[in-house]
């Protein structure tokens, strides 16, 4: 009665043939597990993070690692949350949702910093004939 959510599902940089399943438009930039299942408990949903790899996923780093597990209905067949009566308005949901984020606000606040470099230790030589 649960559903599988990968990141590479809702990441706007990957593409069809690459795994996504919602519109770009509507998908979200670099998401991870942890905070895919951050909204979804939030929301209220039966959610765990399993340490798995999305098969077409080719870069086996630790940030592009994790799946969540989410309980979509209950034994008897009806459903958990009425809000979620389908697996794609689940990720539309989670993907509307992650950019609200304490964590994703912060990073884009404090993440520009200008780094000033000088120039004055390099000096132009003239060669000598």
């Amino acid at each position: 009665r649960s559903v599988c959510i990968y990141p590479v599902y809702i990441n706007s940089k990957k593409t069809i043939a690459e795994g996504r399943r919602i519109a770009a438009e509507k998908a979200v930039e670099n998401p991870t597990c942890s905070e895919i299942h951050n909204v979804l408990g939030a929301a209220g949903m039966n959610a765990v993070c399993e340490n798995k790899l999305h098969p077409r996923e080719w870069n086996r780093d630790w940030q592009f690692r994790g799946r969540v597990r989410v309980q979509l209905k209950k034994e008897d067949g009806s459903l958990c949350n009425e809000q979620f009566s389908s697996r794609k308005e689940l990720m539309l949901y989670v993907a509307e949702m992650i950019p609200k984020l304490k964590s994703r606000t912060q990073k884009s606040g404090t993440g520009e910093q200008n780094s000033q470099q000088s120039d004055g230790s390099k000096k132009n030589k003239k060669k000598k004939k």
